[in-house]
């Protein structure tokens, strides 16, 4: 049986002290054998940092960006080798917040999830739809065209990939989809997944869309709910290990 993922993506939050504080009270409150896997999306800048204060703790480190380019004159990119150099297990590609603000497109996203993959970094690619593509009813072609652009340029490699759903309209905003809205959507993500690999049922689908300790144990409850892709609760280490707890 496949475990369960749970993601803290901090965004663009964090210092020295901060991060060093938060940490030693998640490894502090982690229990020894853990049911389900955990990782934490740090800003670049504190990749050598976090990955010293994880060492020894099963916590696995996560990027939030990574270059459609290998390696160039591409000042300000950080590439797919430099992340595994940190011993990067997880990088976020095509969260919402790239997509709105960067203007990155599918393609964009596809080809950040193919460096990943061949540098042998796994891509938690990010798919979801805005609240007004929401009320036209158009959810579902949203997620299969941001999701068949991974899987038209990764192809035989989606298996190894890992897909967050996360409604646009629930991120940073206090609104939740229902566990009943969001596990339709990871069914019919799951039934796009099946078609282009047999080892779809073993992949993982991700709910991030303000997944909270209050919310997370009927979320992941769901059947085709693998984990969660956190975002404001993963800097309050009591509501992360909550979360985590529910993964277990």
């Amino acid at each position: 049986m496949k475990k369960k993922l749970i993601v803290g993506n901090w965004k663009m939050n964090g210092s020295l002290a901060a991060n060093e504080a938060l940490l030693q009270a998640v490894r502090a409150g982690l229990p020894v054998q853990a049911g389900c896997d955990v990782a934490v999306a740090v800003p670049s800048p504190y990749l050598a940092q976090v990955q010293g204060l994880l060492a020894g703790s099963g916590v696995g480190l996560a990027a939030q960006d990574v270059s459609q380019q290998e390696a160039g004159a591409f000042t300000g990119e950080v590439a797919a080798s430099m992340l595994r150099d940190f011993g990067v297990r997880y990088v976020l590609v095509g969260h919402s917040e790239r997509r709105q603000f960067h203007g990155e497109s599918d393609i964009a996203v596809a080809e950040k999830a193919q460096r990943a993959l061949a540098a042998g970094v796994t891509p938690i690619v990010c798919v979801g739809e805005t609240l007004a593509e929401r009320e036209a009813g158009q959810t579902e072609a949203v997620v299969r065209r941001q999701l068949a652009a991974v899987i038209h340029l990764n192809g035989r490699c989606i298996s190894e990939v890992v897909v967050a759903y996360e409604p646009v309209w629930a991120i940073g905003t206090g609104r939740t989809a229902t566990p009943a809205q969001a596990q339709e959507v990871h069914a019919a993500l799951r039934a796009q997944l099946a078609a282009a690999s047999a080892h779809a049922p073993a992949m993982r689908l991700l709910y991030g869309g303000s997944m909270n300790a209050a919310n997370a144990a009927q979320l992941l409850a769901e059947q085709d709910i693998d984990g969660g892709l956190v975002g404001g609760a993963s800097l309050k280490a009591p509501d992360f290990l909550s979360i985590i707890a529910a993964a277990q």
